[in-house]
C-alpha cells in the first residue's frame, strides 16, 4: 500500500533547485539573459508606440499654433525605426532563447533521472522499493518532469520581473496612483495562494498516488492474465479497475479544479484592475490631465503587466507542487540525503558516454564462510533467517532444504545482499565482504531466482544479456535447452514476450539457468530452479554441471535429484539451520529430513 510522505519541517525546494541550477550555471544565466530580453522587449515596443502617439499629438498642437512640425515628425520617425528594430530583433532573440531553454530543460531532466536510477542500481547494500514499482515509475516520469518544468518558473520569472520593473517605473512616472492600483492584485494573489499551499500539496500528492495505484494494478493484471481467465474473474477485475479509476478521477479533478480556481481568481482580480485603470485613465484624458501618448503607454503596458502578476500567482502554486515531487523522489531513495537527487554528474547529451566499468577482478573461490547471518522481516520480526552459519568450499555442491516457509530463499537473498540484513558476516577466502550486493556478481557469483524474469526480447538475447557470446552454446547445452530450441520455430531468435510469457514454466527456468551459466562465475546459486522441471531434465542439468564445470554450487531444493548429489545438506526449520551433513547422515539422525525425503515425489 502506498503511503504519503510526511510534510518536511522546512521548505527544501529552493535549496535543491539552486543546486540543480548550479550544474550548468553558464547555461542557466544565459537563459535568464535571453528570456529577460524576450519578456522586456514588449515594454520597449510599447514605449516606442507611446512616443509615436506623443509626437503626433505634439505635432498637432504645433500645427494648430502655426509652428514648424518637421523636428517633431522626424522624432516620430525615429520612434518608428526603433519599434521596427526591436520587433525584428525579438524574433532572433526568441529563437536563441528557445534553443537555450530546450538545452537547459533536457540537461536538468536527464541529470535528475540519472541520479535516481544510478542510486537505486549502485547504492551500497540492499534496499527494497518503499512503494510499488508503478509508484517508482510515476516518480521517474511525472515528478522528474515537474522538477525540470519548474525551471521555467525561474527563467520566465526573471524576464517577467525585468518587464514589471520597467513597466512600473514608466507608469509610475506618469501616474503613481493608477500604478499602485494595478500592483495591488499582486499582493492579494500571493496571500491567496499562500493560504492554499497545504491544500495544493495534499491534492497533488493524492493525485500522484492514485495514478500509481491504477498503473500498478494494470501491470499486475497483464502479468496474471492467464490466472484471471482460469478463475473467471474478469468481471471482478474490471470492477476493481473501475473503482481505482474513479478514485484517480476524483483526485485528479480536485487537483485540476484547484489549479483552475487559482488561475481564475488571479485573472478576475487582474481584470478588475484593468477595468478600473481604463475608467480612471479615460477620465483623466478627457480632463486633460493625461496625454494620448501617456494613455497609450498605460494601455500598452497594462495587459502584459497584469498577466505577469497572474504568472507569479501560478508560480507559487507550482513551487508547492514541485516540493511534493522532491519529497516523493526523496522517499524513493529512502536512506539517501535529498541532495542526491540534484547531485552533479556528467549527463552525456552531446557525446557518447564512456565505456562501462570493467568486470570486477576474478578472485577464484576457495572458501565462502557465513557467520551469524540474520535477516528478518514482518511486524514481529519472526519471518526470515536468524543466526545462519555455514561454509562452502571450492567445488562443493551444497543443498539448502526444508519445508515451505523455512527461510531457504531468504537465506540466499540475504547472503547475496539482495535484502537488508540486520547482522552477520559473509567472507570470501577469509576476507569479510563489506557489501555483498556489489561483490557477489559475475565473475565471482551468479544467481537464478525461484521465479526468474525474462525480458521482452529474443531468447538468445535473454541468455547472453551483455555477457560473452562465446559461452552461449555451452550455456544452452548445460541448461538442457537444446531440445526446446528444436521445437521453437525461430530457435534462439524466438521472441519470448513480456516476462517470457510465450515460454512454458520449465523453459523460463532453463533460460534463466542458461543466462547464469553464460557468465562463467565461480559460485553458482540456484533458488529452487528445478521446481518447474521433471526429474529426468533435472538429472541432466546436474550431471552436465558436474561433468563440464569446475563450479561451486549453492542450491535450494527438496528434490531427490539434487539431494543425492549433494556434498552437504543444510536443513532449515523456522528460519534457522537446524542440522548439516551428508544425505545419509541426516536421514539417520533427523526425523525432519526423513519426512522431507519421504514426501518428495520428484522421481
Amino acid at each position: 500500500m502506498t503511503t504519503s510522505a510526511p510534510t518536511p519541517t522546512r521548505d527544501r525546494t529552493f535549496a535543491l533547485q539552486k543546486r540543480l541550477f548550479a550544474y550548468n550555471p553558464a547555461l542557466f544565466v544565459f537563459n535568464l539573459l535571453m528570456w529577460g530580453m524576450v519578456h522586456s522587449a514588449p515594454a520597449l515596443l510599447t514605449l516606442a508606440v507611446s512616443s509615436i502617439f506623443g509626437r503626433l499629438e505634439e505635432a498637432e498642437k504645433l500645427r494648430g499654433a502655426g509652428q514648424p512640425i518637421d523636428p517633431v515628425i522626424a522624432a516620430a520617425w525615429v520612434s518608428v525605426g526603433w519599434f521596427a528594430f526591436v520587433r525584428a530583433s525579438r524574433f532572433g532573440i526568441f529563437y536563441g532563447a528557445f534553443r537555450a531553454w530546450i538545452e537547459l530543460w533536457y540537461t536538468l531532466d536527464a541529470l535528475v533521472r540519472r541520479n535516481l536510477l544510478g542510486y537505486l542500481l549502485t547504492a551500497r547494500r540492499a534496499r527494497r522499493l518503499p512503494d510499488t514499482p508503478a509508484e517508482a515509475v510515476s516518480r521517474f516520469r511525472d515528478d522528474v518532469d515537474d522538477v525540470a518544468g519548474y525551471t521555467e518558473v525561474w527563467v520566465d520569472g526573471a524576464g517577467f520581473v525585468v518587464y514589471c520593473v520597467l513597466a512600473i517605473t514608466l507608469m509610475a512616472q506618469v501616474d503613481p496612483w493608477i500604478t499602485l492600483l494595478v500592483c495591488a492584485p499582486l499582493l492579494l494573489m500571493v496571500l491567496f495562494v499562500q493560504r492554499l499551499s497545504p491544500t495544493i500539496r495534499t491534492y497533488r500528492r493524492r493525485m500522484r498516488e492514485a495514478t500509481a495505484r491504477v498503473t500498478d494494478f494494470i501491470g499486475e493484471t497483464f502479468g496474471a492474465v492467464s490466472a484471471v481467465k482460469l478463475a473467471a474473474r474478469e468481471d471482478a477485475m474490471v470492477t476493481h479497475l473501475r473503482k481505482l479509476g474513479e478514485t484517480r478521477r476524483h483526485a485528479a479533478l480536485r487537483d485540476v479544479l484547484l489549479t483552475e480556481l487559482i488561475r481564475g481568481v488571479n485573472t478576475n482580480m487582474v481584470n478588475m484592475a484593468v477595468g478600473l485603470v481604463l475608467l480612471l485613465g479615460a477620465s483623466k484624458v478627457r480632463g486633460g490631465n493625461l496625454g494620448i501618448g501617456e494613455f497609450v503607454l498605460f494601455i500598452g503596458l497594462l495587459p502584459r503587466l497584469t498577466g505577469s502578476m497572474a504568472f507569479f500567482g501560478d508560480a507559487i502554486a507550482r513551487h508547492r507542487r514541485t516540493g511534493v515531487s522532491y519529497e516523493r523522489m526523496a522517499r524513493l531513495l529512502q536512506d539517501a540525503p535529498d541532495t542526491k537527487i540534484v547531485e552533479h554528474h556528467p549527463a552525456y547529451l552531446h557525446r557518447d558516454p564512456p565505456a562501462p566499468p570493467a568486470a570486477p577482478p576474478a578472485l577464484p573461490l576457495e572458501e565462502l564462510h557465513v557467520e551469524g547471518l540474520t535477516a528478518t522481516h514482518g511486524e514481529d520480526g519472526i519471518l526470515g533467517v536468524r543466526d545462519a552459519s555455514f561454509t562452502i568450499r571450492h567445488g562443493e555442491f551444497v543443498v539448502v532444504t526444508g519445508r515451505i516457509g523455512s527461510g531457504k530463499s531468504t537465506l540466499l537473498r540475504a547472503l547475496l545482499g539482495l535484502i537488508p540484513v540486520q547482522r552477520g558476516t559473509v567472507s570470501w577466502n577469509g576476507v569479510p565482504i563489506e557489501d555483498p550486493a556489489s561483490f557477489l556478481i559475475p565473475p565471482r557469483s551468479a544467481y537464478t531466482a525461484q521465479l526468474p524474469n525474462l525480458f521482452s526480447d529474443t531468447l538468445g538475447e535473454n541468455v547472453v544479456s551483455g555477457s560473452n557470446p562465446d559461452h552461449l552454446n555451452r550455456a544452452v547445452r548445460l541448461a538442457v535447452l537444446e531440445p526446446d530450441l528444436e521445437q521453437l520455430q525461430s530457435g534462439l531468435e524466438t521472441q519470448v514476450g513480456a516476462r517470457g510469457v510465450k515460454l512454458s514454466g520449465g523453459q523460463v527456468q532453463r533460460a534463466a539457468v542458461a543466462r547464469m551459466l553464460a557468465r562463467d562465475a565461480d559460485l553458482l546459486v540456484f533458488d529452487d530452479v528445478s521446481s518447474a522441471l521433471d526429474a529426468r531434465t533435472e538429472a541432466q542439468l546436474w550431471d552436465g554441471l558436474f561433468r563440464e564445470l569446475d563450479a561451486t554450487c549453492l542450491v535450494v531444493s527438496h528434490r531427490r535429484a539434487a539431494l543425492i548429489r549433494a556434498d552437504r545438506i543444510l536443513l532449515m526449520q523456522y528460519g534457522q539451520i537446524v542440522d548439516e551433513g551428508t544425505l545419509n547422515e541426516l536421514l539417520e539422525r533427523s526425523e525432519e529430513m526423513r519426512a522431507l525425503w519421504a514426501e518428495d515425489v520428484g522421481e
